[in-house]
């Protein structure tokens, strides 16, 4: 009878000292009032700010270019040499993978493709306007994915820019 009521009395102790804690940490731990003023609960009453005017654009974009006629654009860019080094950097970036350093195709991933991309010197490229040439690369072409939401539109201009110098005949190194 000892021995049981000694066992009852462990046991209240330790379930006491339990409920303590318990009630500790849910008094102390949860401050539930100032949780329900969190930004983070209640987003819905919160107002968003007003939009500062001209960050969505209305008019112009890749939606635009779906319906005009593409030979009919012009490069805004001059052929300088701002812009064609700007066109190969964002050809570095964004074309040189599967059209290679070269143009001709034969990229790191150009080459498994049958027939490989375009060969930028060819005549069939270069005789195509600015404007052609930038509705491809903006809307995609055949296996050519669409780089509109891609690359910023002076970029794919500059790009057209860089590509043309692949048609003119290169100086050799001396």
């Amino acid at each position: 009878m000892i021995v049981s009521h000694m066992r009852y009395r462990s046991s209240f102790r330790y379930f006491f000292l339990l409920f303590l804690l318990a009630g500790s940490l849910l008094l102390n731990g949860c401050d539930y009032a100032r949780m329900t003023d969190d930004e983070a609960i209640d987003t819905h009453e919160k107002k968003m700010p007003a939009m500062p005017a001209h960050t969505i654009p209305v008019e112009g974009g890749s939606e635009t270019l779906q319906t005009v006629d593409p030979g009919s654009l012009v490069n805004p860019l001059p052929a300088d040499a701002d812009s064609i080094a700007r066109g190969q950097v964002a050809y570095g970036y964004y074309c040189v993978h599967c059209h290679g350093p070269e143009g001709d195709g034969y990229g790191t991933v150009g080459q498994s493709f049958a027939p490989p991309p375009a060969d930028f010197s060819s005549k069939i490229v270069q005789q195509q306007s600015d404007g052609e040439l930038f509705g491809k690369i903006s809307l995609g072409y055949k296996r050519h994915p669409p780089l509109a939401y891609t690359v910023a539109e002076p970029d794919r201009w500059a790009v057209i820019n860089y590509l043309r110098t692949f048609g003119k005949p290169r100086q050799e190194a001396q």
